[in-house]
This record gives C-alpha cells, structure tokens and sequence, in this order.
C-alpha cells in the first residue's frame, strides 16, 4: 500500500507536490474531469463530476511522470500496477495526452523540474517481456517470432473476449448498440460480397488467424477457402474448427508466409483482413506484386489494414510498437493506394471504417474486463493491463483520427475481358 512506502514527513510533501501540480492542472484544463488518490484512498485531487479516478501506488510515480512525460513511460507505469485507472479508460487516456502537452510546455518545464527534485526517487523496472527480435527487419524468420509474441501467448484467452468466429479485426456495425456477434457476421458477409465470392470459387485469405473467414466463406458461399499463417497455434486451432464443421474437404489452412506461396494464378479471390499492418513499408512492393501473381487475371483482392494519420505525428516512443506489436508498421491511405497501383493494379473502391473499429475495440475491452480472472490464467497481469491499455488507446486513436482503417479492393486486369 501507499502508506508503507513512506515515513510521515515524506507522505505530507509527496501529497503536497501531487495536489499543487493536479491542481494547476485542473485549473488549466477546466474540461477535464479528474479525481486523483493514493493507492491506500487518500484523496489527492478532484474536480466536480470527475469521470475517472486516477489511482497512484507509488510515490515515485510522480516524479516519473513529471519527469518523463510520454506515451512509453505512461503505458508502463499503468501495465506494472504503479498507476490505476478506475472509470472511463478514454477519459483517462484523453487525461494522459494532455498531461503530456502539459509537461512539455515550455511555461511548465522549471516547475515540473522544482517539483520532481523533491519527490522520492522511483525505482521502477519495465514490465517483463522478451528480449529485442533478432535478425533482418521483415525477414521470415523475424516476422514469424514477432506475430508470435502476439498472437501466440494463449487461443483461449482471446477466446474470451473475440466473438465465435474469433475475428481479431474491425467488425461492421449497422448501429452502434449493435452486439458485437452481430456485427461480426455483418463484416465476414460484406467482404464475401465485396469480393462476390460464389460457388466453385477457390479463395485465399492471407493471415487467416484462427480461420473465421475461411469457415464463413465456405458455409455460407461454397467456396473452396484456404488460410495462411504464420502461427503454429492459430493453424491448429483453425483446423480444429474447420474439423469439427465437417468441411475438410472444402477448407484448409497452413503454417505459411505470403512470400512463399507458389501456385501462380491459382485464385479466383484474395483476402487480407488486419495482416496488412504486418508487412512493413519496405515490402509493400513485394506483398502486392505476390498477391497479383496468385490471383487469376479478372480476380479481385481485398486488403484491409490500419493506416497511419498523415498529418499527426507522435512524440515519444511508441507504447503499442515496443510492448504489443513489434515490427508493426502502419502507412498513410495514399502509400498504400500507390504501392497497390505501381504493382499492377487497379483499385476499384476505398471504404474507411474507422468508426466501426472504434466500436469493436470496446467491446473487446468491456469483454476483457468481464473476464478478468480467466483472462489472468490464461496468460498472466502483465499481458492483461497491457491488451487492455493497448484496445483502449487504439479506441481512442480511431476517434481522434490518429489512425484509420481502410478496406481497398482491388482487381488484377484482364486484357482478354473485352476481346
């Protein structure tokens, strides 16, 4: 607890120092609706009405905070426990940009400075997590143990908060009350009718995860569906499904990388839900000119992935790219769209579906937290604070345009259509 941590005389000055600084910060974001306190409930801070409590289990907290006032440095004082969050998690998280904004104003910094000198030192360790990825960047060897470190940590604990098809991607949501099952259903059915998948058609989804389009789009459009991944565990979970719906002889999915798919002109449509932030700038080139190569001339390919902004640019390290996607590279909508074409494509329509991304990611978080404790057995707290600190800042990224999600579908020409 809190007040363990420090003799008396410390504990007066640290909650001096905390209710000086939250209190000018109040005064100086009056939209802001905040309260702060200890870990063992001493009161420190509060406006009227807050929508969230800020919870501070370390009197180091503070000076780190002041003193490096970031998304990294913020993101892993929340995943070690050292600060907690009860209430609205995006209000919080809005809290936490403009604490950052704060800090680094230059009116602020000589008093930011005076306070942290005075607080107790912290001593805080990163959370635990492997090592640095070894090798080149985008190798197959370095993307397979990066989407492992993922995607890899347990099938049952996304299983508790991913829908039955166990979509880990935006679903489409026709209102916003919508349930979550629902609106996944609706996005797996808008993308076998964007790429008007029907009978006989030989299909490709490219990172197929745990195997939910290749299953829908065999039920419902008698397809043959094939699914590759890079994950052992999510191939084996996908053929258990696929096993247990009795469609071996029309489904098949396999441990694969996109580049090493052989079959020239073997697929009458392609998919790529949510791989696509996993390629990296550097091999966009590549990744189109394959999936041209594997579709027949005529055929359509729908990629879908998040974008970056291309206009707002963090400061700081990257929580997300260092403790959740590693190697994750997010480009704007126009270098996609250029990639795509100077590969040899034609793009036939863009959607952007941000909003329903937004959607989905609180239904993920609302789910986790209902399952907190199965969830913690399934992988531990460390992965749990980070997922849900992870789904709830891309929430938030989603509605303040930081970033996107775009589906483009695209055709590979075919210059005997019209001989």
């Amino acid at each position: 607890m809190f007040s363990s941590v420090l003799e008396p005389a410390q504990r007066h000055l640290t909650q001096y120092v905390a209710s000086t600084w939250f209190h000018q910060f109040a005064a100086e974001h009056p939209d802001c609706k905040f309260a702060v306190k200890f870990g063992d409930g001493t009161p420190v801070a509060s406006t009227s009405r807050p929508s969230f409590t800020l919870v501070i289990q370390h009197p180091g907290v503070l000076q780190k905070v002041l003193d490096s006032p970031d998304e990294l440095t913020l993101g892993e004082l929340f995943v070690n426990g050292e600060l907690d969050v009860e209430g609205d998690m995006e209000a919080a998280l809005q809290f936490g940009e403009l604490l950052m904004w704060h800090a680094h104003q230059l009116g602020n910094q000589a008093n930011v400075h005076r306070l942290a000198s005075i607080l107790p030192t912290p001593n805080f360790d990163p959370p635990t997590r492997d090592g640095p990825l070894r090798g080149n960047l985008h190798s197959r060897e370095r993307d397979r143990a990066a989407i492992a470190r993922h995607y890899d940590i347990s099938n049952e604990f996304y299983q508790l908060w991913l829908d039955p098809y166990m979509q880990y991607s935006a679903g489409y949501f026709a209102s916003a009350g919508e349930d979550l099952e629902t609106a996944q259903l609706h996005k797996l059915d808008r993308i076998c009718r964007k790429l008007r998948l029907k009978p006989g058609d030989r299909f490709l989804d490219i990172g197929c995860g745990w195997g939910g389009l290749v299953l829908y789009a065999a039920e419902h459009y008698g397809v043959g569906a094939f699914g590759i991944t890079v994950s052992p565990s999510q191939a084996q979970f996908a053929w258990e499904r696929i096993r247990t719906a009795g469609l071996e002889q029309r489904c098949a999915v396999r441990v694969c990388d996109y580049r090493d798919i052989e079959q020239a002109e073997a697929y009458d449509k392609i998919a790529s839900i949510g791989m696509f932030e996993h390629v990296g700038e550097t091999m966009l080139k590549l990744y189109f000119e394959q999936a041209l190569r594997l579709l027949r001339p005529g055929g359509l390919f729908l990629n879908s992935g998040v974008a970056a902004s291309a206009t707002y640019k963090r400061v700081g390290a990257s929580f997300i790219d260092t403790y959740v996607f590693p190697d994750g590279d997010l480009v704007p909508l126009h270098t996609a769209v250029q990639q795509a074409e100077m590969s040899g494509w034609e793009v036939r329509h863009v959607e952007g579906l941000g909003e329903h991304y937004a959607l989905t990611l609180d239904h993920w978080v609302r789910r986790l937290q209902q399952h907190t404790e199965q969830a913690r057995q399934a992988t531990d707290e460390t992965t749990c604070r980070t997922w849900k600190l992870y789904m709830a800042g891309s929430a938030r990224g989603f509605r303040t345009g930081r970033v996107h999600l775009y589906q483009m579908l695209l055709a590979k020409p075919d210059a005997t259509a019209c001989a």
